[in-house]
């Protein structure tokens, strides 16, 4: 199959790019699909001391890495408390 290539890629040299991306996008498929394969890959929780973890958390714990021009110790709760 790769001796195909190259012998297409002599005659035509337009599809060298074309066979690039096209090796660049089955091998990225392949390293995703391995990826898949090894396991699951979720956030477990203590499900015996501490179901919901996220609970504990007060309204001024800033979740987003990047706060511009926000001051979160400001902010009200707008949920209500469990």
């Amino acid at each position: 199959m790769i001796k195909t290539m190259f012998q297409h890629a002599k005659k035509h040299p337009g599809l060298i790019p074309q066979f690039f991306f096209m090796t660049l996008g089955i091998t990225g498929a392949a390293l995703y699909l391995i990826r898949l394969a090894r396991g699951p890959h979720v956030t477990l929780w203590d499900k015996n001391n501490n179901p919901e973890p996220w609970s504990k958390l007060d309204p001024t714990y800033q979740y987003k890495f990047v706060a511009i021009n926000t001051d979160y110790k400001n902010l009200k709760k707008e949920g209500p408390d469990f």
